[in-house]
C-alpha cells in the first residue's frame, strides 16, 4: 500500500545523493536508443543493478537511485492498467527522485503529493501512468527535467491534482499521451503545464490534452516529432472535462492562444 514501510532490500528514501552517483550520468547507449540527431538528448541507460520493489518507496527529500533498475515484485508485481494500482514510489511535498530506471512490471510508477522534481528518471515499459501528480495547491509545481518513457499505452504523465508542471529535455516514444489533465476526476482543478525541450518519436497519439472549461493551459516550446510524416500526433487537444466520472468531450486541437498555446514554428517534425 502507498503507506507501506519499503522492504530491508530497498534504499532508505531519505537517502542524500550518493558521492559515486553524479547528478547528470552519461550512461552508454543501449541497443535501442532513440534515433540519433539531436545532441541535446541523452541514450536510454543501461541499468547499474537490479532492485524488485514489494511495497511502495516513500521518498522524502532526494533519493538517489544510482542508476539501478526498480521493477515490482508481489504486491507491485502486477501488470496492465488497471486505474487505483499503487505507485512503485510515492513522493512527499518538495521531495526529489533522481537517476532512477523503472522496469517492467512498474505498477502506478511514481506519485508526486505535492511539489516534486524528476530528474533523470526513465521508464523502460510505462504500467497503468508513469508519473501523477496530485497536489491539491494551485501553487504546486512539478518538474520533469531528463529522462524518457517508452510503451504507454495510455498516459505517460496524469495531472489529477493542482498546479504546474514542467516537462523539459525529455523523450517519450510508443504512448498514448505524453500528458493529461485529468477529465473526469471527482475534484477538478485549474491546471497548467509547459513542455519544452522535448523529443516525441512515434507511435503516439497526443502530446498534451487540457480541459479549457477549467482553465487549463498548454504551453509548448522546442517539440522535436519524429518518424510521423502524416502528421497523426496531436499536439495538443481541448476537453470539456468533469467531475461526474463520464468521459470527457473532446472540443478541437491546435494552438488557440488560450489552452493550448505555441506557434506552428515550436514544433518540428523529422
Amino acid at each position: 500500500m502507498d503507506g507501506s514501510t519499503p522492504p530491508p532490500s530497498t534504499p532508505t528514501a531519505s537517502a542524500t545523493p550518493t558521492a559515486s552517483a553524479p547528478a547528470s550520468p552519461s550512461p552508454s547507449p543501449s541497443a535501442d536508443d532513440e534515433p540519433a540527431g539531436d545532441t541535446a538528448f541523452a541514450s536510454w541507460p543501461t541499468a547499474t543493478d537490479e532492485q524488485p520493489v514489494s511495497s511502495t518507496i516513500e521518498v522524502s527529500g532526494v533519493y538517489d537511485g544510482s542508476l539501478k533498475r526498480f521493477h515490482g515484485s508481489g504486491d507491485l508485481g502486477g501488470s496492465g492498467q488497471d486505474e487505483g494500482q499503487d505507485p512503485m514510489f510515492k513522493l512527499a511535498d518538495g521531495a526529489t527522485l533522481k537517476n532512477v530506471i523503472l522496469g517492467s512490471p512498474a505498477a502506478d510508477g511514481v506519485h508526486c503529493s505535492g511539489s516534486c522534481t524528476l530528474v533523470n528518471v526513465w521508464w523502460e515499459d510505462v504500467g497503468e501512468d508513469a508519473a501523477s501528480f496530485k497536489g491539491k495547491s494551485a501553487s504546486a509545481a512539478y518538474t520533469v527535467d531528463g529522462g524518457g518513457a517508452r510503451k504507454a499505452d495510455d498516459k505517460v504523465f496524469q495531472h489529477n491534482g493542482a498546479g504546474t508542471l514542467t516537462i523539459k529535455n525529455f523523450q517519450v516514444s510508443d504512448f498514448g499521451k505524453l500528458y493529461r489533465s485529468c477529465g473526469n476526476c471527482g475534484t477538478q482543478y485549474e491546471r497548467h503545464v509547459v513542455i519544452d525541450n522535448v523529443l516525441v518519436t512515434s507511435p503516439g497519439k497526443v502530446i498534451a490534452g487540457v480541459n479549457s472549461n477549467y482553465g487549463d493551459t498548454a504551453t509548448l516550446s522546442d517539440v522535436t516529432i519524429v518518424g510521423d510524416s502524416k502528421k497523426k500526433i496531436i499536439v495538443c487537444e481541448r476537453f470539456e472535462g468533469n467531475d461526474s466520472g463520464d468521459e470527457p468531450t473532446a472540443l478541437g486541437s491546435g494552438p488557440d492562444g488560450t489552452s493550448c498555446v505555441y506557434e506552428s514554428s515550436d514544433v518540428t517534425h523529422k
